[in-house]
């Protein structure tokens, strides 16, 4: 006889192994892999976790729905969210990270939480507490059939754009001079800019590739949530700060694959469970986190000296 418990785990387990929500899973996972490399980057080079690169999303979400909202063409919308998340950017690596950066890092990040907060409380007065909507982007979010199978177009373009952002990435550190820097920097900051290294120019190079990866991901949320809100972005923020640490913040490839892999997680859980208990989400991701953080504490994708050595 089977019992409700039973019958339940089946139809949740059954659920997550349905190919609409895999590839809805693995959509969610490429976006947080991207968000992870951003945050990744900038501690590997600046040995800050900036917990203001939310409210950069945010912001590049607002200049979507604001594009979206005088009519303007998608393509002038995307243009300009890039152009105010790398300006913001580049303007707080100028105005805060530099000054600080000789600082410890308690001062740090306590600097990106008062960023965080003056970025979220200016969208609040612009925009108001019920934000704005991107209409004019509904069309990527609509699905593609492949046999009985709906899968969103949104899906299939975030695993696009997070293989060509990596590969990118991949390039622009072993293959130029900046990424030769950046890594340098990556390993010892202080030594790497003994032997010749530009600490202003490494720096901000970390920064604006973050930047460029946030102002992706502003496009593939907005995408799937239109609606922004000075809050936007927040909570996956979150997410993937845990992901960063449950995958090894002290290794990029490490931080990257802690980001895809409690996006896909998250995306699997969502779909699996029911409606109902949906709300649980948050508790199933956090709890799995501990879990991992009781048993790897250096990381789940560091293996020996790895897990205590710089990036």
């Amino acid at each position: 006889m089977i019992t409700p418990l039973a019958s339940g785990l089946t139809d949740v387990l059954s659920d997550a192994v349905d190919l609409q929500v895999q590839v809805d899973a693995i959509g969610l996972g490429a976006i947080f892999a991207l968000m992870a490399v951003g945050i990744g980057l900038v501690f590997g080079v600046l040995r800050l976790v900036n917990f203001a690169y939310g409210q950069l999303i945010m912001a590049g979400a607002f200049a979507l729905a604001y594009a979206s909202d005088r009519g303007w063409p998608v393509a002038v919308g995307i243009a300009l969210c890039f152009a105010v998340v790398i300006v913001l950017s580049l303007a707080m690596e100028r105005v805060v990270f530099r000054p600080l950066r000789s600082q410890s890092p308690a001062v740090m990040l306590i600097a990106t939480f008062a960023v965080a907060f003056l970025l979220q409380s200016i969208a609040l007065l612009w925009f108001g507490p019920l934000g704005k909507t991107a209409a004019s982007l509904a069309e990527l979010n609509r699905p593609v059939t492949f046999g009985d199978v709906d899968i969103r177009k949104i899906a299939i373009v975030a695993i696009a754009s997070a293989a060509v952002s990596l590969g990118l990435l991949v390039l622009l550190l072993n293959r130029t001079s900046l990424g030769l820097h950046m890594r340098a920097a990556a390993m010892d900051f202080q030594t790497a800019r003994l032997v010749g290294v530009r600490a202003n120019l490494v720096s901000a190079g970390a920064v604006l590739v973050a930047g460029v990866l946030a102002a992706v991901v502003a496009v593939l949320l907005t995408v799937q949530f239109p609606t922004v809100t000075p809050t936007f972005a927040l909570r996956e923020t979150i997410i993937v700060l845990a992901g960063v640490v449950v995958g090894g913040m002290t290794r990029l490839l490490s931080a990257t694959l802690g980001g895809f892999t409690i996006g896909y997680v998250s995306g699997v859980l969502g779909g699996a469970l029911p409606t109902a208990q949906s709300q649980y989400l948050p508790t199933f991701v956090f709890g799995l986190v501990i879990l991992v953080l009781l048993f790897r504490p250096g990381g789940l994708f560091l293996r020996g000296r790895a897990a205590v050595e710089r990036v």
